[in-house]
């Protein structure tokens, strides 16, 4: 069947999904463009994984329409099926097997056979640089070889859309730098689309697009800078001479109007701009012996999005 084209690669359309009298999904609508990395952030609970259930068709929903790839949810599951790849939180690869023995039992379920199973394994190994531990038990690999096992097995239909699912929890920072490498080696090398969520947001920093869920609906949707803009302040850390100094700042700062915050021995000033520091620093540099000015990050747009810290 020939693939129908949008430029939409996922189109989701007042969806809703209750168990129960919980409504756990309430009229979401969103999209995603084709070879973009997209953020879908949320605490616990606020609907991201029933959202995404639905989307990979393992969830009928109440209400709403989902395209992917331009088919239809309900209609065109087995369609949707062949487009997306998904690494979940918990692997599915069996610990006994080799990797190499693991992925091509996968890529028998989607029917690849003899010489075409071999090359899909291979290609797979390829762009997750797995060589070196193919032939080693998936129960053996670190946290890190097993997580590029778990893209690799992703892969083996050749995608069009990766789903990872907090795809980085648990692994050292070093480890998630290469697990990263590898995902973005991914999007440069073959256009795939990258559908994220994660509980780390310095992740979703270099994401295209961002949609926050809460309580079952959007709650914010831009890009990065444009949620950091909007939701998070830089702050000017100001560290005075003596705690003398610091007093005489205080009052300063409070006849000026200027608003701060005690943060142990440093003051903090919210600042709209970073070139809002300049004024204060000129005003409070007799009583200085050094200052900070901090960037607004995706830790804070969480928090003022939602007012809950995203590992809480």
């Amino acid at each position: 069947m020939e693939e129908k084209k949008s430029t939409k690669i996922i189109e989701v359309n007042h969806l809703s999904k209750s168990y129960g009298s919980v409504q756990a999904v309430k009229d979401i609508s969103f999209y995603v463009e084709p070879g973009k990395l997209f953020a879908f952030l949320g605490p616990n609970g606020a609907g991201k994984s029933t959202t995404i259930n639905a989307i990979c068709t393992f969830l009928k929903p109440d209400k709403g329409e989902v395209l992917v790839n331009g088919y239809k949810l309900g209609k065109q599951d087995g369609e949707i099926r062949d487009s997306i790849g998904v690494v979940f939180q918990e692997s599915l690869l069996d610990g006994l097997l080799t990797v190499e023995e693991n992925l091509k039992i996968r890529g028998s379920f989607y029917d690849l056979k003899g010489k075409e199973l071999k090359e899909a394994v291979k290609k797979a190994c390829e762009v997750t640089e797995m060589d070196s531990f193919l032939k080693r038990p998936y129960g053996k690999l670190s946290g890190g070889q097993r997580r590029r096992a778990d893209i690799a097995r992703a892969l083996l239909h050749t995608p069009k859309i990766l789903f990872l699912d907090e795809p980085t929890t648990g692994l050292d920072p070093q480890t998630r730098r290469n697990v990263w490498d590898t995902i973005k080696k991914l999007q440069k090398e073959q256009g795939m689309t990258v559908f994220l969520t994660t509980h780390y947001m310095e992740e979703a920093e270099d994401a295209d697009y961002c949609v926050v869920v809460d309580h079952g609906m959007v709650a914010a949707a831009g890009t990065p800078l444009d949620l950091k803009e909007k939701y998070a302040k830089d702050k000017l850390r100001l560290i005075c001479r003596s705690r003398e100094e610091q007093k005489k700042l205080e009052e300063l700062l409070a006849k000026e109007k200027i608003g701060f915050a005690k943060k142990g021995e440093q003051l903090e000033v919210d600042l709209q701009t970073t070139m809002e520091a300049l004024p204060v620093l000129k005003l409070a540099e007799p009583f200085l012996e050094g200052f900070t000015v901090a960037k607004g990050s995706m830790d804070d747009v969480f928090l003022g999005i939602t007012g809950k810290e995203i590992r809480e």
